[in-house]
């Protein structure tokens, strides 16, 4: 028979147990989710093989488009993303959007202008990011200095206001095929931008206004003017610097000052994620380049 000494100590040991998972998450694959002013919010999340007790890894939130789901943007079958993060050894979250939908689907960010019904609600997609990024933090070992955004469309719109209003958290984001529709942007502390787009984009052009296959009614701010806002913002060199050329594709980069600004622009591929598929058919990813690689590559560069 236990003593009653024993039986309090086993109590508390099984009390203390379940935070004590929470805080070393293994590798693997898992389902949580946050509650934002009676907004419940599922997230996914993908801790990758190499990840080892007491060591902090850097995270990437990887947003999903409008109409789309955090399924759909960790879809190896799409995105690829997953393997990335295993290639290159970081946690990737995906979150979702609002969706008045059960399921989740067919969920949208409120960016700004864009999109959908996530706009109309007046969603307080920030505090939801802010909230996964708090809860991701008591869940496993992350490196704080370490905060990445990337999404794709009405995601990679997402990144760029998270980038104005989150900066303190994020310390550089990656926007594929949306661009920068914030109304207000000070960011209070610098953060690095890297944009990939399409130069035949049917759904957010290039040189901005309304796609011809958009399904929102969204005059979308161009590329050239998202680039130009964000070299003012991070007092960047305003002399792009040349540093990749490939049969397809050229990336660019501005810097200098507060963080760098980089752009990849892709001949082909129209409203898609390079080195990708998309998920309703039509014209497939560029394959001049992996935006994930180049992701990657360009994260691994910030921190703070």
């Amino acid at each position: 028979m236990l003593s009653k000494r024993l039986y309090y100590s086993l109590l508390l040991s099984l009390l203390c147990f379940p935070a004590y998972v929470l805080a070393n998450l293994v590798a693997g694959d898992y389902e949580f989710a946050v509650n934002v002013n009676g907004d419940k919010r599922p997230y996914l999340v993908h801790i990758p093989t190499q990840s080892q007790a007491g060591q902090a890894l850097p995270m990437v939130l990887a947003l999903h488009g409008g109409l789309g789901n955090m399924h759909v943007q960790a879809s190896e079958r799409f995105y690829h993303q997953v393997s990335a993060a295993e290639k290159y050894g970081y946690i990737v979250v995906f979150p979702n959007g609002y969706s008045r939908l059960p399921g989740g689907k067919f969920a949208t960010w409120n960016a700004g202008l864009c999109c959908g019904p996530a706009v109309k609600k007046k969603s307080d997609d920030v505090a939801v990011i802010r909230a996964i990024i708090e809860d991701m933090q008591q869940r496993a070992q992350v490196d704080a200095k370490r905060i990445f955004v990337d999404g794709m469309s009405n995601g990679g719109m997402m990144s760029y206001r998270l980038a104005c209003e989150l900066s303190g958290t994020v310390s550089a984001i990656a926007a594929v095929a949306g661009t920068d529709n914030t109304q207000r942007c000070q960011p209070a502390k610098p953060v690095a931008v890297l944009h990939i787009h399409a130069k035949d984009d049917d759904h957010v052009p290039f040189e901005g206004g309304k796609g011809q296959q958009s399904m929102a009614d969204v005059s979308f701010n161009s590329v050239p003017a998202t680039i130009q806002k964000w070299v003012k913002i991070n007092q960047a060199n305003p002399q792009a610097e040349r540093i990749l050329e490939v049969p397809g594709a050229y990336c660019e980069i501005h810097r200098g000052g507060l963080a760098p600004v980089q752009l990849c622009v892709t001949e082909t591929g129209g409203h898609s994620w390079p080195g990708g598929s998309k998920p309703r058919g039509g014209q497939a990813g560029s394959s001049a380049i992996s935006a994930n690689d180049v992701i990657w590559q360009f994260f691994n560069g910030q921190g703070r």
